[in-house]
């Protein structure tokens, strides 16, 4: 079974989350997002890093994936923010009917 729905994974240091929840709930560009603190680890410009960040997984539609896109490179403080869609394969019927309820588009 396919699904028209996914999740938007974006970082951000603690304290910045609020801008872009706020920002893609008003819009209705998000039926849901859930914040989890994470320690990420990556290259930036020749050098390793290590950074506290919070994980932003943004329930979405995925014909919204370029607002949601866009909305998050608007707000986000980082010169290249990780922004990217992960389709979901299957899910609960009922949720994702919800979810399309509190998203553009929906009835």
């Amino acid at each position: 079974m396919s699904s028209e729905y996914g999740m938007v994974l974006t970082t951000v240091e603690p304290g910045d989350e609020q801008v872009i929840i706020d920002s893609l709930l008003n819009q209705q560009l998000a039926g849901c997002i859930q914040v989890l603190p994470i320690d990420s680890h990556y290259v930036w410009q020749g050098k390793i890093c290590n950074d506290k960040e919070s994980l932003l997984v943004i329930k979405t539609r995925l014909c919204l994936y370029p607002k949601v896109e866009q909305e998050i490179q608007r707000v986000h403080p980082y010169d290249v923010p990780q922004i990217v869609m992960v389709p979901f394969v299957e899910g609960f019927n009922p949720y994702l009917t919800w979810l399309g309820e509190q998203t553009q588009g929906g009835e």
